[in-house]
């Protein structure tokens, strides 16, 4: 049993996740207002008591982005000033995380910036899940717990049974989820070099590593246009592999997404629930829930239980 005094709410980015959690908790979603003034403006209010309460507001900053941030700063502002003992920020999806140092002469480090406005709203600690940049942790001057979906992942591999398997990033910076992912099922490990030669398309150039004859799943932290990943599947099947799957924890599909998903050789394409999928998807990408894996770690911060565990088991 749980103690007393902790409450799940949530804005409007995560309200089918923030109910998931909160039935793996058996505890009520929290009741929280979250709509518009007439012209445009958010308009917030807690409508129960949180006084004392552990708060925990589960909203991903997924499009529209500058919306859903706003929801989220709000609400904490609000269950600060009603007088919650604590406020984690539950951010399933970090946004602005592409900005995450000066790669440039006058350009902005967003991911830093949002974290600065999540700490001035009144965030007492941020539990996230697979930030784009793990250094994002470092910018905040408050607790973050980091979660990864790999786990969440890989049990659906292992029930799969799938064998002869090479995991494959689809670019060089995502080498290191890549090869995490390939030592718990030991697994070997290929790369795609490409360039970006836009912010909305890349150039794939070669591969690293051997994958004719196996079967290959492509990981990444998420799927935005699919440009990277639907490129990689071609080269793949180009130097011979057999079958494919996509991994992508953030589902944020914009643009043409679902269509390069639909015409790339994929058996299916696997993404968490970190984000609403969008109408539309193609049927091969399957929606996996990462709602039991938030559930314990709220209720491990809320007991003051330590995370660590919840990395060590598979």
């Amino acid at each position: 049993m749980m103690r007393k005094g902790i409450k799940i709410l949530s804005g409007s980015a995560s309200r089918d996740l923030a109910r998931a959690i909160c039935n793996e908790l058996d505890r009520p979603l929290g009741a929280a207002l979250v709509d518009r003034f007439p012209d445009g403006e958010i308009n917030v209010k807690i409508e129960e008591d949180i006084r004392g309460c552990d708060v925990f507001i589960v909203q991903s900053t997924c499009p529209p982005v500058n919306e859903h941030l706003m929801e989220l700063l709000i609400l904490m502002d609000a269950c600060k000033r009603a007088s919650a003992e604590r406020v984690t920020a539950v951010l399933p999806y970090y946004g602005y995380a592409r900005k995450d140092r000066k790669d440039e002469g006058r350009v902005p480090i967003t991911a830093k910036l949002v974290a600065n406005l999540i700490c001035s709203a009144g965030a007492n600690r941020v539990l996230c899940m697979d930030l784009h940049a793990a250094q994002i942790q470092g910018f905040f001057d408050i607790p973050v717990d980091h979660l990864y979906a790999s786990k969440v992942f890989l049990h659906y591999f292992a029930r799969l049974g799938t064998k002869d398997v090479v995991v494959v990033a689809p670019d060089v910076g995502s080498s290191k989820m890549a090869s995490s992912f390939a030592k718990r099922i030991d697994a070997d490990v290929a790369i795609v070099e490409k360039r970006r030669v836009t912010p909305d398309k890349t150039n794939a150039l070669k591969l690293i590593g051997t994958v004719e004859g196996k079967n290959c799943i492509i990981v990444d932290d998420m799927i935005s246009t699919a440009g990277s990943i639907a490129e990689a599947a071609k080269i793949l099947k180009e130097y011979g592999a057999r079958e494919l799957w996509g991994c992508a924890t953030h589902p944020v599909c914009c643009g043409n997404a679902f269509k390069r998903l639909e015409e790339a050789p994929f058996r299916e394409v696997l993404v968490a629930d970190t984000i609403p999928l969008a109408p539309g998807a193609p049927e091969k990408v399957k929606v996996l829930s990462v709602a039991p894996m938030l559930g314990e770690a709220i209720k491990r911060i809320h007991l003051g239980e330590s995370l660590s565990i919840m990395f060590d088991r598979l």
